[in-house]
């Protein structure tokens, strides 16, 4: 996916990434333009050329996040085509199961949670990404009632296996996270190899590769 960490080719961009791998870190309280002008090696009056105060910055991270996490997701799903069941997993593994938009996306939704305007634009996302499960869990179910708890719990798992810290009586979480997908996308079980399986496995709306555990600040939902 061409998101501007692979492609950063202005000094505004990289304040901008930066500002998203501290969110990502310690919420928007560790966004602070002096720390990041350290680890960009720059100085802070720098930053008011690009920026008219912080809160210009946040704003600016949140249209990437958005962007990312929903336009350029949307596009490239599109473009790689495949049938309805095949595009909903790989908008879920282009979403939950990337090391960097992952942890971007909780932080938002943490940020959230005190914050009226993030909150705004979080629901704008989550509209936008429960209206393409809409769109294609349509196409094999018929049942508008059945469609909205089918997509509803798709997001769920998408989003909160990641806060659960329950064991599987012997099963791995990817095997559970699979086979949750297959019942949800109503399609026969697939058979995982022993330990498993791979990232072919995951989800609608992603889901941990091999069972990598999610960065340890991310493990449990904020208090």
């Amino acid at each position: 996916m061409g998101h501007i960490v692979g492609a950063i080719r202005t000094t505004r961009d990289r304040w901008i990434e930066e500002g998203l791998r501290a969110l990502a870190a310690g919420g928007p309280d560790a966004v602070r333009v002096e720390a990041l002008a350290k680890r960009l090696g720059v100085t802070k009056g720098g930053f008011y050329g690009y920026f008219a105060d912080r809160n210009a910055l946040l704003e600016a991270m949140l249209d990437t996040w958005e962007r990312e996490s929903t336009d350029e997701v949307i596009e490239r799903v599109e473009r790689e085509g495949g049938d309805p069941k095949t595009r909903i997993e790989r908008a879920g593994v282009l979403t939950f199961s990337d090391d960097r938009l992952l942890p971007i996306d909780l932080a938002v939704r943490d940020w959230a949670r005190r914050d009226d305007a993030v909150a705004e634009r979080l629901r704008r996302v989550d509209n936008r990404r429960m209206a393409l499960l809409r769109e294609m869990i349509s196409t094999f179910c018929s049942d508008p009632d059945e469609v909205e708890a089918r997509s509803l719990l798709a997001f769920c798992v998408a989003i909160g296996e990641h806060f659960l810290a329950a064991d599987h009586g012997g099963r791995t979480r990817t095997q559970v996270v699979a086979r949750a997908a297959d019942l949800l996308l109503d399609r026969p079980a697939r058979a995982l190899p022993p330990g498993g399986g791979t990232g072919r496995d995951l989800p609608p709306g992603g889901g941990p590769v091999a069972d990598r555990p999610a960065p340890a600040d991310l493990r449990t939902p904020p208090g």
